[in-house]
C-alpha cells in the first residue's frame, strides 16, 4: 500500500455526528515511523450503541491497540466514527468486530487488538475480543487495563 490519499477532511473542520457508522468517514494520515514496529492505543470509555431488539443503551469501555504499517488512524475521524454507534443497533458482539474490521480496511496493520468491555444487559456483562495479525517481535503491547466487570461488590 503505498502513500497517497492523504487529505484530511475532517480534522480543524466544524463536523457534525455521522447518524450511523455506514455514514462515518473514517481518514488515515501516512505514518511518520514507518521503520519502527511501536503500539498505537485508543480507548473510548464512554462507547455507546443500542439494543438492536428494545432499542436500550448500550455501553462499553473499548480499547483498541494497533501496529501500523504506513497509515495511522487520525483520530477526530474515529472520535466520530465511534460516537456514530450512538443511533446504531446491534448486539455487542457486532459493534466490536465490526470496528476492527472497519480499522483493517482502512489501515492495513501489521497488528490490530480491539477489547469491547461491555456494561451488564439482563444482569451479564459481554466482553468481546478480536485480533488480527501478527504482533511484531520485542513490540511491548501492554494488558488493555481494563477490570472484570464485578459489579458493585
Amino acid at each position: 500500500m503505498g502513500q497517497k490519499d492523504t487529505t484530511v477532511t475532517i480534522l480543524g473542520q466544524a463536523t457534525k455526528l455521522p447518524q450511523s457508522p455506514e455514514e462515518a468517514t473514517l481518514e488515515r494520515v501516512p505514518n511518520p515511523h514507518r521503520d519502527t514496529a511501536y503500539v498505537a492505543r485508543f480507548a473510548a470509555p464512554e462507547f455507546t450503541s443500542l439494543c438492536p431488539v428494545t432499542g436500550q443503551p448500550d455501553f462499553a469501555h473499548l480499547v483498541i491497540d494497533y501496529v501500523p504499517r504506513d497509515w495511522l488512524v487520525e483520530s477526530k475521524s474515529l472520535k466520530l466514527y465511534l460516537g456514530s454507534f450512538r443511533n446504531h443497533g446491534a448486539f455487542h458482539e457486532d459493534c466490536t468486530i465490526a470496528i476492527g474490521k472497519r480499522l483493517v480496511a482502512l489501515l492495513d496493520p501489521q497488528y490490530l487488538r480491539i477489547g469491547g468491555y461491555w456494561y451488564p444487559r439482563g444482569g451479564m456483562p459481554i466482553d468481546v475480543f478480536w485480533q488480527t495479525g501478527k504482533l511484531p517481535e520485542g513490540v511491548w503491547l501492554p494488558d488493555q487495563g481494563v477490570a472484570p466487570y464485578r459489579g458493585r461488590g
